[in-house]
C-alpha cells in the first residue's frame, strides 16, 4: 500500500487515541515514580516550608514551584472516543499542591488538546480565589485576527471560572512570518487591547513566553519601554544555559538581558522535558555521589530556582511522586553555591556527548494527520541513547542485548501503526515545534535505524 493511502483524519485519530498521548508520553518524562518513591521513603514531604518570591511593586508572594498544567493524567474512555482527563486525580494533585504551598498554576488553551483550562478551572474553583494565581496564554498561533483572539481570551476566563487572570502571556513568541509577534499582536491591535485589559484589572500581569531567535527576542524585549512587561517566561536549565539546541537561545543570554530591565522571570523546561531526570547512568552516578539522598531531578530544579530574578519554576507533574519530590526540593529551596553551579555546567558538557533529540513532550506537534505518535517515538529514542542501548555495529560488545532492548521497547511504547515508518514527510508538524526540530527528518532517520536493526545490517 502506498503511504499516501494511510492518511488518517483528526476524527479517526481521536477515536483511536483521544488525548492519550498527553498521558502516556508524560509517563516517560520527569523524575521517575520509582526514583521519587525511594526518596519519599527516606524524607517526609514538608508542609509550611515552601519558598516564595516577591517582586515589588507587585504584592504577590509566588511559590517558587509552579504547577505546569500541560500533562494532566488521563483515563481510558473508549465510549467518548479515546482518553479523558482524570478529573478526580487532577483535583487530588491540586489539593495536595495547595496544601503544601504551591500557588501558581500555568495552563493554556492548547494544552491537553484543549482540555487543560477546563480541568484546571474545575479543580481550582474548589479553593478560595485568593489562595492561588492563574496563568494562561493567548495561543493564537493560526487564528490571528482580532475577533478570534479576543474570543480565545474570554473563553479562557470562562473555562477557568474566573473573572480575572493573574498572569497572562502572549504564547510562544520568537517566530517570524505568519506566527510572528508583529502579525499576532501588533498589526491587528491585539497588544493594545490586552494592555487596556490590564489597566481595567482583568489582567493583573502581562507577559510573554519565548521560543525562537535572538533577533526576535531582542525586538520583543524592546517593547518593554512602551508596554512595561510584568514578567517573561523562558526556557532555563543547566544544559540550555550555554548549550541551547536548535534555534533556541542560550539561557544565560536571555536571563542577563531580562535582568537588566529588572523583569521577573517564569522558568519553563527546568528538566528539558524530562531529559535531565533521564540522564545516562554515569551522569546519575556523578550526581548521586555529590548528593545520594536527593533525586537526580532535584539538581535541575535547584539550578532553575537559584537565580534571584526567577519568580517561579514550572513543572508538569503528572504523578504525585513528581509533585512530592519537587515540594521537597523547594521547601525550602537551598540555592546552589557557585561551585555547585559550575559542577552542573560541567555535567552539561559531559552530556553533550550523548546526541539526544531536544523533544520536550509539549505535544504541540500532535495530532499527526497520519497517526504517528511523534513524542512517543522521540522519547523512546532518547531513552535508549541515555541507557546505552543504541548499538552502532555488530562488533559492539553489548550488540545483541542492546538491539533486543531497543526493538522490543519500541514496539511496547509505540504501537506499530503509530511508528516512524508511517511518516510521509508532509511537514505539518514542523511549524508547531517550539524546539525547531525537523521532525520528518528525525522520523526518517529513526526509521532507517530501526530497519537496519531489524535486518541486522549495522
Amino acid at each position: 500500500m502506498n503511504k499516501q493511502d494511510n492518511r488518517m483524519n483528526r476524527r479517526d485519530f481521536l477515536k483511536i487515541v483521544g488525548i492519550s498521548t498527553a498521558g502516556t508520553a508524560a509517563a516517560l518524562t520527569g523524575c521517575s515514580p520509582k526514583e521519587s518513591a525511594e526518596t519519599s521513603a527516606q524524607n517526609p514531604v514538608p508542609t509550611g516550608k515552601m519558598t516564595y518570591r516577591n517582586f515589588p511593586p507587585s504584592k504577590d508572594q509566588v511559590s517558587i514551584l509552579g504547577y505546569g498544567c500541560m500533562r494532566w493524567p488521563t483515563l481510558p474512555a473508549p465510549e467518548k472516543g479515546g482518553n479523558v482527563i482524570d478529573q478526580e486525580e487532577v483535583n487530588r494533585l491540586i489539593d495536595y499542591a495547595i496544601e503544601h504551598g504551591v500557588n501558581y498554576f500555568d495552563t493554556a488553551p492548547v494544552y491537553v488538546q484543549g482540555w487543560s483550562e477546563t480541568s484546571t478551572g474545575i479543580a481550582l474553583k474548589r479553593h478560595p480565589r485568593e489562595k492561588y494565581f492563574i496563568a494562561t496564554k493567548m495561543s493564537n498561533f493560526d487564528l490571528t485576527d482580532f475577533k478570534s483572539s479576543v474570543e480565545m481570551y474570554h473563553d479562557s476566563m470562562k473555562k477557568l471560572q474566573t473573572d480575572y487572570i493573574d498572569y497572562y502571556l502572549l504564547h510562544s513568541l520568537g517566530n517570524t512570518g505568519k506566527r510572528s509577534f508583529q502579525n499576532r499582536f501588533i498589526d491587528n491591535g491585539l497588544l493594545d487591547y490586552l494592555v487596556k485589559e490590564r489597566e481595567a484589572g482583568r489582567i493583573r500581569h502581562l507577559g510573554w513566553s519565548f521560543h525562537g531567535s535572538k533577533e526576535e527576542f531582542d525586538k520583543i524585549l524592546a517593547y518593554h519601554e512602551q508596554v512595561h512587561w510584568d514578567f517573561i517566561q523562558i526556557q532555563l536549565n543547566y544544559s540550555d544555559w550555554k548549550h541551547a539546541s536548535g534555534r533556541n537561545v542560550n539561557a544565560d543570554y536571555l536571563y542577563a538581558e531580562i535582568s537588566k530591565r529588572n523583569i521577573p522571570m517564569v522558568i519553563m523546561e527546568p528538566l528539558q522535558g524530562g531529559r535531565l531526570s533521564k540522564v545516562p547512568e554515569h551522569i546519575v552516578a556523578r550526581l548521586k555521589t555529590r548528593n545520594p539522598e536527593n533525586s537526580v531531578a532535584s539538581w535541575a530544579f535547584r539550578f532553575a530556582g537559584t537565580p534571584p530574578m526567577v519568580l517561579t519554576v514550572l513543572s508538569g507533574m503528572t504523578y504525585m511522586e513528581h509533585l512530592q519530590d519537587n515540594i521537597r526540593t523547594y521547601s525550602p529551596l537551598v540555592p546552589l553555591t557557585q561551585e555547585e553551579q559550575q559542577f552542573l555546567l560541567d555535567t552539561a558538557e559531559l552530556m553533550l556527548k550523548y546526541p539526544t533529540i531536544p523533544c520536550n513532550n509539549c505535544q504541540y506537534c500532535m495530532p499527526c494527520p497520519y497517526g504517528i505518535d511523534i513524542p512517543g517515538v522521540l522519547l523512546h529514542y532518547n531513552k535508549c541513547v541515555n541507557e546505552g542501548n543504541m548499538p552502532q555495529s555488530k562488533l559492539d560488545p553489548n550488540y545483541a542485548e542492546a538491539r533486543r532492548t531497543f526493538l522490543i521497547g519500541y514496539d511496547r511504547s509505540v504501537p506499530r501503526l503509530r511508528q516512524a515508518s508511517h511518516c510521509i514527510g508532509c511537514e505539518q508538524c514542523n511549524p508547531h515545534c517550539p524546539q525547531y526540530i525537523d521532525i520528518p527528518r528525525e522520523m526518517q532517520r529513526i526509521d532507517q535505524y530501526v530497519e537496519r536493526l531489524k535486518q541486522e545490517t549495522l
